[in-house]
């Protein structure tokens, strides 16, 4: 049986409130190796949708914005085993000075973190066509009110969390890792397969591929500490929001044949983490059934 050498390391996991979701999957996934876990979550309110309602919705918009909302009380509660060791924080990541008190509330309860997987994400629409016009997207459409033409708000609301707040957790990282002279770690960036083109989310799928580019700058300079950086990629990956309209069209473009679950990503993320991942830094690897190649 192949050992990933993962027990008692401590893994931060960003943005693991929602039950069904990436982080949430990471999280269980690492614990099961016998890992440490440090939860970060912040709940994304939305006018009009209530965590208490959301349980009977079927999978599209409600559904997937009630579980943002939730605090980490449920993820905490599943992962709760004899023996497991676990903490949370809640906190805006938009707002730099929370970026050095994650890694001290980390540190206060279960000791320096060792694996870093950054899997926070804001997300507004928006695009560069004027309204009245018709999108290219029709997941978009389908799933949340047309996208207004990008704003100051809206790119910030994507960059703020997706890109700068991921390079400030990645140099917060590396400058504790440098400084107690540690010579092992792990980077862990969850980006997304329309990275490079995402009409109608023209921000959020930029400031994915700004981080791609981060990681791979923090992946040529770290290596010297022992620290690999790595990119997770996902296709469509069910967490709550695809219905079955987008799930048909989404396998329609999958040579795998399904539409992808939080779990596909988790257990590439421990293997990145692993021994057996010890030779890999700096790549970026797409998981989505070949929905992207």
């Amino acid at each position: 049986m192949i050992d990933p050498c993962l027990s008692n390391k401590v893994v931060a996991v960003t943005g693991a409130n929602n039950p069904y979701g990436i982080g949430a999957a990471i999280a269980h996934a690492f614990a099961a190796q016998g890992s440490k876990i440090f939860l970060h979550y912040y709940p994304v309110l939305h006018k009009g949708y209530k965590v208490g309602d959301a349980e009977d919705q079927p999978p599209g918009e409600v559904f997937y914005r009630a579980q943002n909302a939730k605090g980490a009380e449920e993820v905490l509660s599943s992962l709760d085993e004899p023996g497991a060791q676990l903490s949370s924080w809640e906190a805006d990541l938009s707002d730099a000075d929370s970026i050095p008190r994650f890694f001290e509330k980390a540190e206060e309860s279960l000791g320096p973190v060792e694996i870093l997987v950054n899997n926070a994400a804001a997300w507004t629409a928006d695009t560069f066509v004027p309204s009245g016009h018709d999108l290219p997207n029709r997941t978009v459409e389908e799933w949340t009110d047309r996208p207004e033409r990008i704003t100051p708000e809206s790119f910030e609301k994507n960059f703020a969390v997706n890109t700068r707040a991921v390079a400030l957790l990645m140099a917060e990282f590396a400058n504790r890792h440098i400084a107690a002279g540690r010579t092992w770690g792990r980077i862990i960036n969850v980006s997304t397969d329309g990275a490079r083109c995402f009409p109608s989310e023209i921000s959020y799928g930029a400031s994915k591929l700004a981080i791609e580019g981060y990681s791979r700058s923090a992946a040529v300079e770290l290596g010297q500490f022992g620290i690999t950086v790595n990119i997770i990629s996902p296709g469509p990956i069910q967490t709550g929001w695809i219905t079955p309209t987008i799930e048909q069209e989404a396998v329609a473009n999958t040579p795998l044949g399904r539409i992808g679950q939080p779990e596909d990503i988790a257990e590439v993320a421990v293997f990145l983490a692993s021994e057996q991942a010890r030779w890999v830094t700096g790549q970026l690897i797409h998981v989505g059934g070949g929905h992207r190649m």
